[in-house]
């Protein structure tokens, strides 16, 4: 069976966002490492991700507009090219600041990430293709964030933590001509010219557009939680090592996020009714899953056990994931697809920015149950402001 053109471009796409997730979860696979030859405590890590997470949320609209004006294939050259290169600086990095100005860096240009990735489902699929397709590109992510460990693992004893960064930024260097060349051949979507134009103030006039943002913020906290601690988390509440620890158990929550995030888009292709009311339930859904994985994590009689319950919390967060991103394309157009995404994103690296020092200083001081039992419940309260601030 002969493979639409369209799909071979997201499958090539998806790579990109695979990449993305390899570069910027290195530093949590290596964090015991780095932590010790820079003398960081938990709490400083954090700090470490929330400068990488304010950059972040800055750069995510500021990219969505760019991406929008000069076309998702500039853009997402920008991007990629960029980001490639901050990895590259993180593994020649001597001193603590270059190692955050590489995150600084890093930050900016993945802040084009998710929006190109937005446009690029907008530019080749159908309305009820797209959610399908942020499941594509979940899975991606979830294969970079199941590299990062593996390569950390494999290169780290070998070569030290360093080769690690060097050699996941060139492959992204690798990845732009590829996608150039599959770019010049693919069939793009048709606009509809019947189909209403949204102005940006008129965006942020918005009570939809804003009780997206906010219930971005609160959903994927979960998902902040565990790109970012699995690791931390198993080494301290385990007593393993981290090259053990990335080897054998980091790598699980992301293989079961994956399949999470194919799930969240085809049921929202299954299910009837009107596009944006299907993506709510799915959310709902998938919100009452991650409620009850959160909250088991700490009460794992042994790391299996709790590696498979990051696991489930991790994949019906990515469930809820695609089908909170794929909202704004079917609320807002084409003409804003990567902007309206990237103003989620900004809301992620936002939230992000200010829960990573909070999550250090309390696991730090009380450890990891406090963390995910209050966490547990912020993706419902996220869920039920979508359905608050719906359209009328």
């Amino acid at each position: 069976m002969k493979i639409p053109g369209r799909w071979i471009a997201v499958g090539i796409f998806v790579l990109s966002s695979s990449l993305n997730y390899l570069d910027r979860q290195l530093l949590a696979a290596l964090a015991p490492v780095i932590r010790g030859e820079f003398a960081w405590s938990n709490e400083d890590y954090g700090r470490v991700v929330s400068y990488f997470s304010l950059v972040y949320a800055i750069a995510a609209p500021l990219m969505g507009l760019v991406i929008d004006r000069i076309g998702l294939n500039a853009g997402v050259t920008l991007a990629v090219g960029v980001w490639s290169a901050a990895t590259v600086w993180t593994g020649w990095a001597r001193e603590l600041w270059g190692l955050i100005a590489s995150r600084f860096l890093l930050g900016a240009a993945q802040g084009g990430g998710v929006p190109a990735a937005g446009k690029a489902m907008s530019t080749y699929l159908e309305p009820k293709e797209r959610a399908l397709g942020q499941g594509l590109s979940q899975a991606g992510l979830s294969l970079g964030m199941i590299a990062a460990p593996l390569l950390a693992g494999f290169i780290e004893p070998r070569l030290g933590w360093r080769a690690a960064f060097l050699f996941a930024g060139s492959l992204g260097l690798l990845w732009v001509p590829l996608w150039l060349l599959v770019a010049k051949s693919a069939p793009r979507q048709a606009l509809d010219p019947a189909r209403r134009r949204f102005a940006l103030g008129e965006l942020f006039r918005s009570l939809t557009y804003w009780g997206l943002i906010v219930a971005a913020m609160l959903i994927m906290s979960v998902y902040s939680l565990w790109s970012n601690w699995t690791t931390p988390y198993l080494v301290k509440a385990w007593g393993m090592e981290a090259s053990i620890v990335n080897r054998t158990l980091a790598w699980i929550p992301p293989l079961i996020g994956a399949l999470g995030g194919i799930f969240g888009g085809t049921i929202s292709m299954k299910l009837r009714g009107e596009v944006a009311d299907v993506r709510r339930r799915a959310i709902l859904y998938g919100g009452l899953a991650v409620a009850a994985a959160t909250a088991l994590v700490p009460f794992s009689g042994n790391p299996i056990l709790a590696a498979l319950c990051i696991g489930i919390s991790y994949s019906c967060t990515a469930m809820m994931s695609v089908n909170l991103y794929s909202l704004p394309l079917d609320l807002f157009g084409l003409e804003r697809a990567a902007f309206a995404s990237a103003s989620l994103t900004g809301a992620y690296g936002l939230m992000q920015t200010l829960i990573s020092p909070a999550i250090g200083f309390i696991v730090d001081h009380h450890g990891f149950a406090p963390v995910c039992l209050g966490m547990a419940l912020l993706p419902l309260a996220g869920t039920l402001l979508l359905y608050l601030t719906r359209e009328q």
